[in-house]
């Protein structure tokens, strides 16, 4: 717009030029045309050519790009920030500072127009041979200094050339090591981020230098009681990767990346779509896994059923031994409390007998007093009569005087072979003895 503009404006200078020549040779011109002078088209000559040159001597840098200046000298240099910058006749390269790239298929969602490098779903091999498909989404960055940035942009001349010639090769590339480096069955059990993570620290740094190791597990059936043996199952061959250490920093092996300062700003993997065949097997995993955790449960519930029966069971036996203790106990303090009352009973009998025997030795001994009494005086000359009356007189009174003896109404007593009572026998001796008394006299 500006070379256009200044070729207006250099026609004009020349117009202005020719006209102030003519006005010197007639008269006859336009009064508009009469005031031009030659300073005029001079003038407008020279803002002519300096509007025809402007964009050869300046350019307008845009935002997210990065240009290679190379001078009619052969000089290259690099502008890498935005504004308007001096360009002296230098050729100029546009490169985009930004390089997206991205795995697209009918499964994943993108728009064309934004994508610098478009791939198909790279194919990945696992460690232990499962296939898959990878969908990755990638963003570059072009080197931030500029003899990095010169050097790329002289080798690869073009961005379309730097993106289906280096960029989309190594990405796939690192996405197959990377896979190399992992079993299937382990990324799908949980290290799907150490995979993202190693494929990232490849692209960035350069490809790991591993060693592939196989390893033998075998499995032996179940021990037989009978011969307390047991035998090999199968052998199960596994692979692992381990890296490849110097001084104990993993060895890399450089790529075109990290070779020529590439910035790896943005992984993201979409998806690993795993080989139909590995994801029956995996479905049959987890069915036989849910079978299985379902056994395991239904047997801790079995056991939880078993151990809340045998529970019960101590606790209704110990219930059951706390109420027979119980009841032991209850006849036992029955039968101490009876064995106290009968030795009560006892003690209270032993003492009413000693107060009724107290009480019949009293009795005997005034008895005793007035028959003593009674043989004085007949000794002292009584008549046979008068004798006899007060002999009956006695008996009278001592057998008034027992009838009125009480005994006790409970008592524990033995009797002898003969069927009599201490009680009996007390009173016949106390007679007999009174007998044998009045017979003497």
């Amino acid at each position: 717009m500006t070379t256009f503009l200044g070729f207006l404006v250099l026609v004009l200078g020349l117009a202005a030029i020719v006209v102030s020549k003519l006005e010197k040779q007639s008269s006859k011109l336009p009064q508009l045309l009469k005031g031009i002078k030659p300073l005029h088209g001079n003038v407008m000559l020279v803002i002519g050519v300096i509007l025809m040159l402007l964009n050869s001597l300046f350019f307008f840098a845009d935002r997210g790009f990065n240009y290679l200046l190379v001078s009619p000298t052969g000089h290259m240099s690099a502008v890498m920030e935005q504004g308007i910058k001096w360009r002296g006749f230098a050729k100029i390269d546009k490169w985009q500072k930004y390089i997206d790239v991205k795995v697209v298929s009918k499964s994943t969602e993108s728009d064309l127009d934004e994508l610098e490098g478009v791939m198909n779903p790279i194919p990945v091999r696992f460690i232990d041979q499962v296939t898959a498909q990878g969908h990755v989404s990638l963003r570059f960055q072009l080197p931030e200094d500029s003899p990095s940035f010169i050097k790329l942009a002289v080798k690869y001349r073009t961005m379309s050339n730097l993106v289906n010639n280096t960029i989309i090769p190594t990405v796939r590339e690192q996405l197959i090591n990377t896979g190399y480096m992992f079993a299937a069955q382990n990324y799908i059990s949980g290290e799907a981020q150490a995979f993202r993570q190693t494929f990232e620290e490849q692209l960035k740094e350069g490809t790991y230098a591993v060693n592939k190791l196989e390893v033998k597990d075998t499995i032996y059936d179940a021990i037989d009681m009978t011969s307390s043996q047991r035998t090999i199952k199968e052998i199960q061959t596994s692979y692992r990767v381990e890296k490849i250490l110097l001084n104990g920093i993993p060895k890399r092996i450089p790529h075109e990346l990290s070779e020529n300062n590439i910035i790896v700003s943005q992984v993201i993997v979409d998806k690993i779509d795993l080989e139909p065949t590995f994801k029956q097997r995996l479905e049959a995993q987890r069915d036989e896994s849910a079978k299985r955790q379902l056994e395991q449960q239904m047997i801790e519930t079995a056991k939880a059923e078993q151990q809340r029966i045998v529970a019960q069971g101590e606790r209704d036996k110990a219930e059951e031994r706390v109420n027979q203790e119980k009841e032991q106990v209850k006849a036992l303090i029955a039968i101490e409390t009876k064995l106290k009352q009968e030795e009560t009973n006892k003690k209270l009998a032993a003492i009413a007998l000693e107060t009724e025997r107290l009480n019949a030795q009293k009795k005997k001994v005034t008895a005793d007093a007035e028959a003593y009494e009674i043989a004085k005086k007949v000794n002292a000359g009584i008549t046979p009569e008068v004798k006899l009356a007060m002999e009956l007189d006695r008996d009278v009174k001592v057998a008034a005087e027992i009838a009125k003896i009480k005994f006790p109404e409970t008592m524990i007593i033995s009797g002898d072979e003969k069927g009599g009572t201490p009680l009996e026998s007390l009173i016949g001796a106390a007679m007999a003895k009174q007998l044998q008394t009045s017979k003497g006299n």
